[in-house]
């Protein structure tokens, strides 16, 4: 019977850490992947009825932007939404799976989600996988115990807040918050200042742009609102360019004809009944 060469160790494992440590070592030119900056720019504020959520639309690749029109509030219950910067592959799949858990906790005990129940639920789920799930959230709703806001970091850690913005833009959008922020403010004052905040991470960030969306959450229901400000539009050519065919000289052209061989040939016979 096969045994195992050694035990398996309770607790943290930092093997690889040590291998990739040992590889840089040994192999001058060797660097191990680093984590990318992301840009992304959310931010989220309680006023006197609820929570407000807000964030860029802005997907970016490095230094390409992706999709100008990314949608980055996530819907989790119908109180109930997150913002998501950082992977946003990770912060899709993420909140859609705290979303299909929360309705199928709603079937069974035959009540509405909590805030801090989504908040565990998601905040466990990014311990589970020590920070390789790069998605930074922004979890904010209402329930029977008055409207909250949370952040939750990508290792599991998380903070209950009044105002608070992620992302890359954060540091822009949180010299807005905490000049203007007031308790118990009116809903278009709220609305005007996460305006403010996300427009100030948009201009002062090059890995956020685009426009501004915004969710609005109540004791009544959630309302979500798309393209709620541009600040950034595109510039318009103040005329077309026309060149005629020939403009730019051709300097060579070379034709290679391709030897193409049939390896396989199959035919299939459709059924049709």
């Amino acid at each position: 019977m096969l045994k195992l060469a050694s035990e398996p160790q309770r607790g943290f494992s930092f093997e690889n850490c040590q291998r990739n440590a040992s590889l840089e070592r040994v192999l001058p030119g060797f660097r191990i992947p680093h984590a990318h900056k992301t840009g992304t720019t959310i931010a989220g504020l309680v006023f006197r009825d609820g929570v407000i959520l807000g964030a860029d639309t802005r997907a970016t690749n490095d230094s390409v932007v992706m999709d100008k029109n990314c949608e980055k509030i996530h819907f989790i219950a119908p109180k109930i939404y997150c913002c998501g910067a950082g992977v946003a592959a990770d912060a899709e799949m993420t909140t859609r799976m705290a979303a299909s858990n929360m309705e199928l906790h709603s079937l069974s005990t035959g009540r509405e989600p909590r805030v801090t129940t989504v908040t565990r639920l998601l905040r466990q789920t990014l311990f589970r996988y020590r920070g390789h799930v790069g998605a930074s959230l922004l979890v904010g709703g209402v329930d029977f115990s008055g409207p909250q806001l949370y952040s939750v970091h990508p290792h599991g850690s998380y903070s209950r807040l009044p105002f608070t913005a992620l992302g890359s833009g954060q540091d822009a959008a949180l010299a807005v918050l905490e000049d203007r922020f007031q308790p118990n403010m009116t809903l278009e004052a709220a609305q005007e200042l996460l305006v403010e905040a996300i427009t100030a991470g948009i201009l002062g960030d090059l890995g956020s742009g685009g426009s501004v969306d915004a969710c609005v959450i109540t004791g009544t229901g959630a309302k979500l609102l798309r393209t709620l400000s541009s600040p950034t539009k595109p510039t318009e050519r103040p005329s077309q360019y026309y060149f005629a065919p020939g403009t730019t000289a051709v300097q060579s052209q070379t034709v290679k004809p391709l030897t193409l061989e049939l390896l396989e040939e199959t035919v299939q016979a459709m059924e049709v009944e």
